[in-house]
């Protein structure tokens, strides 16, 4: 599992897609600042630059291994794993379906995963997550977002916490494949 870290990319999820067959099983890509990140639908991501976490998690499936059918596991394993991570600063969040985190009343974090296919078979996960860590202003079109920071008072370190995020991601078992 490596991270390669940009500086700015216009969406991790689109460098992804640009080097997927040069990528490993559990490749990140992450950047500092995110000029045209997404969401679902037409929904973008903004961040300020260096203050949170936004990247791309490549997971990849050996041919006919993972079932179309068995598609909301990939979810499922995504949101389990930031609720966790989450979980070990002391915040307590839950899911608001289909793809965002939420503490109490205010979103912390977006998840975007886009699946390639072979037939009825998932060959390659492309899980895009944006964690807002350190970001204390926002622009007046959020209407509820949160930092961890915010919620602790702590400063954090985006490197050092993609890597303990990682480690959750590689320890975590995704149900249906053990």
């Amino acid at each position: 599992m490596g991270i390669i870290w940009h500086k700015s990319l216009d969406s991790t999820n689109a460098e992804v897609r640009r080097h997927l067959r040069e990528l490993d099983n559990m490749s990140v890509v992450a950047t500092k600042l995110q000029t045209a990140g997404r969401g679902q639908g037409d929904h973008t991501w903004t961040s300020e630059a260096g203050k949170n976490l936004t990247f791309t998690l490549i997971r990849r499936f050996g041919k006919g291994e993972f079932d179309v059918r068995n598609l909301s596991r990939i979810n499922d394993y995504v949101t389990s794993v930031l609720i966790a991570y989450l979980e070990s600063h002391g915040v307590r969040a839950w899911v608001k379906p289909p793809n965002d985190i939420w503490v109490a009343d205010r979103k912390i974090c977006g998840i975007l995963i886009e699946n390639i296919l072979d037939g009825s078979y998932i060959t390659d996960s492309i899980i895009g997550i944006g964690l807002d860590l350190n970001q204390t202003q926002w622009p007046p079109e959020l209407p509820n977002p949160v930092s961890l920071k915010e919620l602790t008072g702590k400063d954090y370190s985006p490197e050092k916490e993609l890597e303990a995020l990682l480690q959750m991601f590689a320890s975590t078992p995704l149900s249906g494949l053990e």
